[in-house]
């Protein structure tokens, strides 16, 4: 689970959206700094973007980077030092910007905040380094003593809450050597390079370290773990709060956990910090002390102002980690005796986690956290239960304060009712672990019972209970409890009914009234500038899916997005899912040429030599982009740029049989750049781009592993992936249309073998990109022969689909990576959905682009579920 989507749930009930965005009249909105909504004084200029207000005299500019200053503070006293550091800085006449609201510091400080940013709640410029020195001494006097959280990224000068570091000051972006596009600064040479921001103070190399700030550097580096009696082996986990490490006990050689806690950071959702929480652990298991299932505490420290936190080391692995390991849904078609062997362990596994918080529960203790990943499965097969730091005891008032969005409690439960209702969903999970859903609707409680009785040999008054106590139906009359509508609103297989249904659910989430995204998809539209226009994540690819599956094109739509590239955003990545190229290619599918051509001409612009090869943001999709428009326009200075394009991705390709570390498969891996060779070898009849394509395919193979029944995956390092994106069944895409060229007998098996790959009856989560909907694509277009590639593997994982499936406004959606909102994108929701499912139901077949669906006989129209 990527906790970092958490941040982004609060502004909407139903999508993702920025947290600066929340709506009025909510927590959120209503909790603005009185600073925040005074006037900009005479001379000055006021603006608000994202979660910043920023104030800068007219009449001064600013170098475009330098020795910045940033102010932290804790909730309690952030309004004083905005007053204090907001006078400062206006006598003086000294820009500054700072986080308006009490929520969004809470949300820049919270336990699952990026480490970077974390603190940074005021930001003042200072001209030049002489005003950058007296500035820095002025404001760290001013604020002597008051608390704050350290920013990881900054010097943090004394006992004050006042940290420098050397960056950017205004808006400026580069490709790093991966490709990805950062913020940057320039060198002494005028490239712009980088300006890292990690979770460590770091200075360019360029750069020199003001003399004032040496002793703040010399104090900085005298705090360390060297005079604690433990060795460090490992890190286990990292969080804005601090880390958890595997470490051993110099004293008697026994294997510990250390957990560690930053004060006035990781803050919960009452506030309390990542000590207090620490805190709260230890005297929670102290109090249950003895018993088998929570770990013993061994012993604490304070290191500088970091807390630790010395546990008993318990073998085993968490529980979440045992689906891939032995979950029979993983597999095509697992037999009844895999379906009841594992039954009879998952319903172990749950009475001993009952058994296990009711002994919790006997010691006076709720844990108000219970979730996959805080039960230890140990290597005997007995559970434990991990992370107390939200326990407290039992007669304490409050509500729950850190949770799992799969497991966590409505409002209004408390104390035990907590620990109930997450026993409840375990329920569920155990078979289907798809309780993030019912964040968005508990009503999908019942719906997912349905799916676990068809599949496992479970008691079904196991899972009634389960949907009782999740839905609150307990309370009601038994007449009642059975009184449940069908969660669906349509089978996505029902065609054309779930086109017109998941078309009307996106146009119904339409917001064309905003400036940066029409339709609400991935937390990746706030990412990078133009996220919202993206074919990958934003208009452009919604509107294209809508198009290709059939439905009826909506002339405002494309308006919209025809209006906002007249100037795109400033720092726009060029690429084809996350950029300028993607929407340039939509604008020509939808018959705007000379917008698409403008565009186009802005790519060129650019020197393409930074970007990555690849077929998501680098110039493999930027190639295929140029390619098309040579081939519609008669352009040769296009055709020209396109094989510029290739030759930039060959040059960019991995060396060596096999690097595990890189990337693979078809949005970031060497597979893109085979499918802009192939592309280029159709148009030109070129064999040389044919090779290259063949030897981009097999470096991608060579990060590929079998697994289970033979499956060829991406390995990873720690997981393998068969998605469509960055496993692969992307990968098997493009191989299909190499074969069509050349036969290749090692070519020849891998696709068997990913077939395989796409044959699991569950994914977790139901996008085109890393779910379900990829694996329907990619059967249905597939020129494989053999086991799994009939009509009846494909209705197979069409009809998994609606396991997924959620309902927004009556009619048929899906949700987004992580599943704790709902999506209407291409790469990850609804649109991607539709696209796949239009790929074998559609009158015409769709396609994604440069990868168009295979030559197929008329077929009849029909509302049933036959195969294609």
């Amino acid at each position: 689970m990527n906790k970092g989507y958490a941040v982004y749930c609060d502004a909407d009930p139903h999508f993702y959206d920025a947290p600066h965005r929340a709506a009025p009249g909510t927590r959120a909105a209503g909790s603005r700094y009185a600073a925040a909504s005074l006037p900009a004084p005479a001379g000055w200029q006021r603006g608000e973007s994202g979660d910043w207000l920023a104030l800068r005299p007219s009449a001064v500019e600013l170098p475009p980077q330098g020795w910045k200053i940033h102010v932290s503070a804790c909730l309690d006293n952030a309004e004083s030092v905005l007053e204090r550091v907001r006078a400062y800085c206006l006598e003086r006449g000294v820009a500054f910007k700072f986080v308006p609201s009490r929520y969004l510091l809470h949300q820049r400080n919270a336990k699952y905040a990026d480490r970077a940013g974390s603190g940074k709640f005021i930001t003042v410029y200072p001209a030049d380094e002489e005003q950058f020195e007296r500035l820095a001494g002025e404001l760290a006097a001013l604020l002597a003593g008051e608390p704050g959280p350290h920013i990881l990224s900054d010097l943090r000068l004394g006992d004050s809450p006042v940290h420098v570091r050397y960056g950017s000051f205004t808006r400026r972006n580069c490709y790093d050597e991966d490709g990805e596009l950062r913020p940057a600064v320039a060198n002494p040479e005028g490239i712009l390079v980088p300006d890292l921001r990690g979770p460590v103070f770091r200075v360019p190399d360029w750069v020199s370290v003001p003399g004032f700030l040496r002793a703040h550097v010399d104090a900085r580096a005298t705090v360390t773990l060297a005079d604690i009696p433990y060795t460090v082996e490992s890190a286990l986990h990292f969080s804005n709060g601090g880390g958890v490490y595997r470490a051993r006990d110099l004293r008697t050689g026994e294997l510990v956990v250390l957990k560690e806690a930053r004060p006035h950071a990781g803050l919960a959702a009452d506030g309390a910090d990542a000590v207090a929480r620490l805190h709260r652990e230890r005297r929670a298991l102290e109090r249950l002390s003895g018993l088998p299932c929570t770990p013993e505490v061994r012993d604490g420290f304070t290191v500088g102002d970091h807390h630790f936190l010395v546990l008993e080391h318990l073998d085993g692995k968490p529980l979440n980690t045992f689906f891939a390991r032995r979950h029979p849904l993983i597999e095509a078609r697992p037999d009844q005796r895999r379906l009841a062997e594992y039954t009879e362990w998952a319903l172990d596994i749950h009475t001993q986690v009952e058994q296990a918080v009711a002994d919790v529960h006997a010691r006076g203790v709720v844990f108000n956290d219970l979730h996959l990943f805080n039960i230890m499965v140990r290597d005997d097969g007995r559970v434990a239960l991990l992370d107390f730091e939200a326990a407290h005891h039992v007669e304490e008032p409050g509500r729950q304060t850190v949770a799992h969005p799969g497991f966590v409690a409505p409002p209004g439960r408390q104390g035990p009712a907590v620990d109930r209702y997450a026993l409840a969903c375990l329920r569920l999970a155990l078979f289907l672990p798809l309780t993030s859903l019912l964040a968005l609707d508990r009503r999908k409680a019942e719906h997912l019972a349905d799916v676990v009785s068809q599949q496992f040999p479970v008691p079904r008054a196991f899972l009634d209970a389960a949907v009782d106590e999740i839905t609150g139906a307990a309370t009601r009359p038994p007449a009642a409890r059975r009184n449940r509508e069908h969660f669906v609103p349509v089978e996505p297989g029902d065609w054309p009914d779930s086109r017109d249904s998941m078309t009307a659910a996106v146009r119904a989430s339409a917001t064309p009234s905003r400036e940066d995204r029409l339709f609400p998809g991935d937390v990746a539209q706030f990412a990078t500038a133009g996220g919202g226009l993206s074919f990958g994540y934003g208009a452009a690819g919604v509107l294209y899916a809508l198009a290709e599956s059939g439905a009826e094109r909506d002339e405002d739509e494309e308006q919209w997005l025809l209006e906002r590239t007249k100037e795109p955003p400033s720092g726009m990545p060029l690429g084809f899912h996350d950029g300028i190229a993607g929407i340039a290619w939509t604008l020509e599918y939808l018959g705007h040429r000379d917008r698409a051509l403008d565009l186009t001409r802005l790519i060129l612009e650019h020197p393409l030599e930074d970007l990555a090869g690849d077929l998501h943001s680098g110039t493999a999709g930027v190639g295929l982009l140029l390619d098309s428009l040579a081939a519609s326009t008669s352009d040769t200075a296009l055709h020209a740029a396109a094989l510029r394009c290739a030759e930039l991705s060959a040059r960019g390709l991995p060396d060596g049989r096999s690097d595990r570390r890189r990337r693979a498969g078809l949005l970031y891996g060497a597979t893109g750049s085979a499918l802009l060779f192939l592309r280029l070898y159709e148009r030109t009849g070129d064999t040389n781009l044919l090779d290259l394509a063949r030897d981009a395919l097999r470096k991608d193979l060579s990060c590929c592993v079998r697994g289970a029944g033979g499956a060829l995956q991406v390995d990873e390092g720690w997981r393998t992936m068969p998605y469509l994106g960055a496993g692969s069944v992307g990968i098997g895409m493009v191989l299909d249309d190499y074969l069509a060229h050349r036969r290749d007998e090692q070519f020849e098996q891998a696709r068997t073998e990913i077939v395989r790959a796409a044959q699991a009856m569950f994914y977790a989560q139901p996008g085109l990109y890393r779910g379900v909907a990829g694996m329907v694509l990619y059967l249905g277009r597939t020129a494989a022969t053999g086991p799994g590639t009939g009509p009846e593997a494909v209705r197979r994982q069409i009809d998994a689909l609606a396991w997924h499936a959620m309902s927004y406004r009556g009619r048929l959606a899906f949700p987004g990576e992580q599943m704790m909102r709902l999506s209407m994108d291409l790469s990850t929701g609804t649109a991607g959905c539709l696209l796949a499912i239009a790929s074998l139901r559609g009158d015409r077949p769709a396609g994604l682009p440069f990868l168009p669906p295979p030559r197929r006989e008329p077929r009849p129209k029909s509302r049933s579920l036959q195969g294609p």
